[in-house]
């Protein structure tokens, strides 16, 4: 056969081997799948024969024989190849050369002359398309490999706008096998963020620009076409993946094509019905038509199938008034059901709807999130409606019905601290919004509400006083509203209004502390609490006189609220009013009107402190009126804190003692207190016997209750009573006789 013959057989050989090769790759169903590169082995021998034949066409052909190595896998023989073909012409196909040799150091591992090859053809003064082209994809998978996957997507956006087809070719025949699914991977998620940056922050946006500019891109952050064109590319590589197609759609919708992106969706459903992520795009254009009730339908499928989530990367995609449109359509739909139908079903329905709109806002929609936390609660999910009233809070601090409701359910849980703190703030916000909130409430929480605000209000009161502070905190400045709103809670409770007194005062706001307690008068005109207040205010106002009037109505009546009351004032007051009500208490005494005399007594008393004189001069009174378990009481508190041994004070205290349990009877317990003053100070305690009951008188009971101790045989017990008898009255010939009768009866027994 003639050379020339079997030379245009040969060719034919090549491109119908390379035609064959080129359709095998372009129908691969997987991106991931191999193989083709056999069909290119006949191809190879060819080339090299037709080398051979044609010398002329030889530096063309051997081009193509170093495509043909690095297809077939040889990338060191394409090396190899490309540099001598470089070397002998530099200018002649100098881009495709280059091409073809940055791939074969790509696919040997040496990234960097590869990225220069590539980089030398895209700076070219008059480029090649193709050869652009493929640089570009070449670029882009070298800074892959590098980890700059932003950079990658870029390149190959610009490359499928200039070339789709060439590069859906470039990446199933010359990107390798194992690095062809990450490249799909990495293209999609960049699309994905390109679209979801028009979203972005302003930080965020600008290291886009910043980025985009620095490598030579005009790419505009959220660059709806090229994501679309981005999209189209993966969908060739990959007809059937889900991602890829609602990346399609999404860049669709961006651009505005509503009816193409329907489609595209429409298409993804087909293939998986369940996918509540498509599902919510499609309901979201149906919702932009105005189709209503196909939207609706489509929103309660995302329901059914329990994804409401699926919206949250959607936000990034969609435009805001879209996003109003979806939040707005699922409010209402939402509140409807709850206004129309009952039951905990359509309660979690009406969750859900207002789920999406909560997401749909952007996690901002207050009214959602409130009506939403409202069902948590009546659902029982009572730390799910916290979490709810929480987010509100958070960006809305001086929301009061949000703070009600968390404190509601900080109620329910049984933590006092937390829902008060809550309730106090939102009645300094607003109080008739926020009583409005507490007053909707079954009257079981309104009282435990109430209950906790009164300790609340009496806590920091007490604690302010105890700490001598005018200013306690801000919860002392939270309490003249507290204390205000307990009132209109509970109109009729008079503690509440005591209270409310308390408050004002402790504010030294007592123009208004007077006037609330005239108020009180005119309903209750004996209000011995009110009229405690009323002293204590005229006690701030240096009208001593008056204010120890008022101060001892309370006293032997409610003692503790007395002593809370005296809390306010401070020592040299307290000093002063114990010193007033002492000497009114005296003049009292002497005039026989011991029973008003004992109120100012004690309100000696407990305005001193319990100082010992008051307490004195109280026992006296209590004896003159035979109360004498209480006048016992005192002394034995007195006694028990006089720590001095030898105070005369203690002396006749003891002496004291002793009288009294005579009057009631308890006549040893009466000798036994008038043998410690004596051991104590006989000379005190002899003047004190003298005066009352009488050396003469106290020495028989000695006598008596000695003589039944002998009885008892319990001899050393009367031998000290007939001692002390005899130190009190010598002459007492019966006691004389009863030591003589102990020393002969315990003869032997020790007594002294």
């Amino acid at each position: 056969m003639a050379p020339h013959r079997v030379l245009e057989q040969v060719k034919r050989l090549i491109e119908a081997g390379f035609a064959d090769y080129k359709e095998t790759v372009r129908s691969r169903a997987d991106v991931r799948s191999d193989g083709g590169a056999e069909l290119l082995r006949p191809v190879l021998e060819a080339l090299q024969l037709a080398a051979h034949l044609e010398p002329e066409a030889k530096r063309d052909l051997e081009i193509r024989l170093a495509d043909c190595k690095l297809l077939c896998g040889d990338a060191e023989g394409s090396l190899r190849l490309c540099q001598r073909l470089l070397d002998a012409d530099p200018a002649t196909y100098h881009s495709t050369i280059l091409v073809l040799r940055g791939f074969s150091h790509l696919h040997t591992g040496h990234l960097r002359r590869a990225l220069e090859d590539f980089q030398s053809i895209l700076e070219h003064d008059m480029p090649h398309p193709g050869s652009c082209v493929k640089a570009m994809c070449g670029r882009g998978l070298v800074r892959m490999l590098t980890g700059s996957p932003y950079l990658t997507a870029l390149d190959y956006i610009t490359a499928s706008r200039l070339w789709l087809e060439e590069v859906v070719l470039f990446v199933k025949s010359y990107v390798p096998w194992n690095q062809r699914g990450l490249l799909y991977k990495i293209l999609q998620e960049e699309g994905q963020k390109m679209l979801q940056r028009k979203h972005a922050s302003p930080s965020a946006s600008a290291v886009f620009r910043k980025k985009s500019t620095e490598h030579g891109f005009p790419f505009k952050e959220g660059d709806a076409l090229g994501v679309h064109h981005l999209a189209l590319l993966l969908l060739e590589l990959e007809p059937s993946d889900e991602i890829s197609q609602i990346l399609s759609a999404d860049a669709l919708y961006q651009l505005g094509r509503m009816e193409e992106a329907h489609k595209t969706l429409l298409v993804s459903l087909g293939k998986n019905p369940q996918h509540s992520s498509v599902l919510a795009r499609l309901a979201l254009l149906q919702l932009k038509k105005g189709f209503l009730y196909d939207a609706n339908q489509l929103i309660k499928k995302i329901i059914e199938i329990g994804d409401t989530s699926c919206l949250l990367p959607i936000m990034d995609i969609f435009k805001s008034e879209d996003r109003d449109l979806m939040q707005r359509h699922c409010h209402s739909t939402a509140m409807s059901i709850l206004q129309n139908k009952e039951g905990d079903t359509y309660i979690k329905e009406a969750v859900a709807y207002l789920s999406l709109a909560i997401i749909s806002s952007g996690g901002t929609d207050e009214a959602s999130l409130l009506t939403r936390a409202r069902c948590y609660a009546h659902l029982n999910q009572k730390k799910t409606a916290i979490f709810d009233f929480g987010t509100i809070l958070k960006a809305n601090p001086s929301h009061v019905r949000a703070r009600c409701g968390r404190s509601f359910m900080y109620v329910i849980l049984n933590k006092p601290k937390e829902a008060i703190q809550d309730i106090a703030l939102a009645l300094q916000m607003d109080q008739k919004l926020a009583i409005q909130e507490i007053t909707s409430l079954k009257h079981e929480a309104q009282s435990l509400i109430s209950r906790w605000l009164q300790d609340h209000c009496i806590s920091t009161l007490t604690t302010m006083v105890e700490a001598k502070e005018k200013v306690f905190s801000e919860e002392l400045a939270n309490l003249p509203a507290i204390g205000h709103s307990l009132l209109l809670i509970n109109e009729r409770d008079s503690t509440c209004t005591i209270l409310y007194a308390d408050i004002l005062i402790a504010k030294e706001m007592y123009d208004d502390a007077l006037k609330h307690l005239q108020d009180i008068f005119g309903k209750v005109p004996n209000n011995v609490a009110a009229a405690a207040r009323y002293g204590l205010i005229q006690m701030k106002r240096k009208n001593t006189q008056l204010a120890v009037q008022n101060l001892s109505i309370l006293a032997e009546k409610d003692n503790k609220d007395l002593e809370f009351v005296l809390q306010f004032l401070d020592n040299k007051s307290r000093h002063h009013v114990a010193q007033v009500a002492s000497q009114e208490a005296s003049i009292l005494t002497k005039g026989n009107q011991l029973e008003k005399a004992l109120r100012y007594y004690t309100l000696a008393v407990l305005a001193s402190k319990n100082k010992a004189k008051y307490v004195r001069s109280r026992v006296i009174c209590l004896t003159r009126l035979k109360q004498y378990e209480r006048a016992l009481k005192d002394l034995h508190e007195i006694i028990k804190r006089n720590t001095s041994s030898n105070s005369p004070e203690l002396v006749e205290d003891y002496c004291s003692a002793g009288h009294i349990l005579f009057l009631i009877l308890k006549d040893e317990e009466a000798c036994n207190n008038y043998v410690k003053a004596l051991q104590l100070d006989q000379s005190v305690a002899l003047n004190n016997i003298s005066s009352r009951p009488g050396r003469l008188s106290l020495s028989q009971h000695f006598q008596r209750i000695g003589l039944r101790y002998f009885e008892q045989q319990l001899y050393e017990e009367a031998w000290n009573l007939a001692e002390y008898g005899l130190i009190i009255d010598e002459s007492n010939a019966e006691l004389k006789k009863l030591k003589a009768r102990i020393k002969r009866e315990a003869s032997g027994c020790v007594v002294h």
